[in-house]
């Protein structure tokens, strides 16, 4: 590929972290003086501050939330025993581990996505079948999965929603995180893989999950769980919206995002709705901070391209059908009477556009 087709290729939507912030990830290696836990690309302290950020050093902040949350799930993944982030679903776990293992290991991408469908092979290796035939298992024939090459490589193993999984995948985590080995039986001699200084495993896993397929209480005490809670200050939620949907909007070509009052309007309904009240309680859908970012960014889009202008508080009402209803009837109910009781009562020309533009929830 010439530079020309590299300048004309169209460009990832949404690069790994350790290339969104690869200025920054190289300019705390420099800077980095203090001790590396072994097989660690920074230190612990260099680490933290790649994801809360230092404004005097032109360090990002890239998460909000607890600073001493950070703190534990360094030290947890210094010693030998498995970080699991678990919390409501839109509160940045799966952002969190990206950002540690980018610091940690320089690369996130060694991700397993949990679900249903996923078995041993995805998680640890499987086989290319041309060869296995013709020289049978060989290291030649051996494709490594995330598993095997995070242990192989050093690297931090990233596994998403594990609790999706069936209980006997999930467990095939026992002896990597407890002996640090992975057996590759079909191998004949050298069938043991030793995990390098440096391996190790964040999982995470949805609180409303919970009970889909329980960890077994063996796989639990390798673990340390650190709860990631939904944000609670008003403002900090919508400075992060306002800043996540700027960026989202920019890389879809919306040179600016909504005004800050139309984007208060929509993290104060979103907050309304996840508190709930005592006739309608809560929607089943999740109002979390991760969902409003998108309906932001749904909003910016429409008021661009389809109108040619800018973005009002009505517009709020007509992308966030899918988000707070998803296939609940129950729950576009619970956001009309939203809409047509709580709305009027809020003060200033934006909650009337909203007020006004109840009609267009469907059904």
């Amino acid at each position: 590929m010439t530079t020309e087709d590299l300048k004309t290729a169209p460009k990832l939507q949404r690069p790994p972290a350790e290339q969104r912030y690869a200025t920054e990830l190289a300019k705390l290696a420099a800077e980095d003086e203090s001790p590396r836990p072994p097989g660690w690309a920074l230190s612990l302290q260099a680490a933290r501050t790649f994801i809360v950020g230092d404004d005097s050093r032109g360090i990002s902040r890239k998460f909000v939330g607890d600073p001493s949350l950070i703190d534990r799930a360094l030290v947890t993944l210094a010693t030998n025993r498995g970080l699991m982030l678990v919390g409501e679903p839109g509160t940045a776990k799966s952002l969190l581990s990206e950002l540690i293992a980018a610091a940690v290991s320089g690369d996130s991408t060694l991700t397993i996505q949990g679900g249903a469908s996923t078995t041993e092979d995805q998680i640890a290796y499987s086989w290319n079948y041309s060869l296995l035939v013709s020289e049978g298992p060989t290291e030649r024939a051996l494709v490594p999965a995330p598993l095997l090459r995070g242990m192989s490589e050093g690297r931090v193993v990233r596994f998403e929603e594990i609790t999706r999984c069936p209980l006997e995948v999930q467990d095939s985590l026992l002896s990597p995180l407890s002996d640090r080995v992975l057996a590759i039986p079909e191998l004949e001699g050298d069938s043991m893989v030793f995990a390098r200084e440096g391996f190790n495993i964040i999982a995470t896993a949805n609180t409303r999950d919970r009970g889909v397929n329980e960890m077994s209480a063996a796989l639990k005490r390798r673990f340390n769980f650190e709860t990631v809670f939904p944000i609670a200050d008003f403002k900090t939620e919508l400075d992060l919206v306002e800043a996540e949907a700027s960026a989202a909007l920019a890389r879809s070509g919306v040179p600016a995002p909504p005004s800050r009052d139309v984007l208060e309007v929509l993290v104060r309904v979103f907050r309304d709705l996840r508190v709930g009240d005592a006739n309608s309680g809560r929607p089943q859908a999740v109002m979390s901070t991760a969902e409003a970012v998108s309906v932001a960014h749904a909003v910016g889009i429409k008021a661009w391209y389809l109108r040619g202008g800018t973005a009002e508080a009505g517009d709020i009402v007509d992308c966030m059908a899918g988000a707070a209803a998803k296939d609940n009837a129950e729950d576009l109910a619970r956001l009309r009477r939203y809409l047509e009781q709580k709305a009027p009562k809020r003060k200033g020309p934006h909650w009337e556009s909203l007020y006004q533009a109840r009609n267009l929830l469907p059904g």
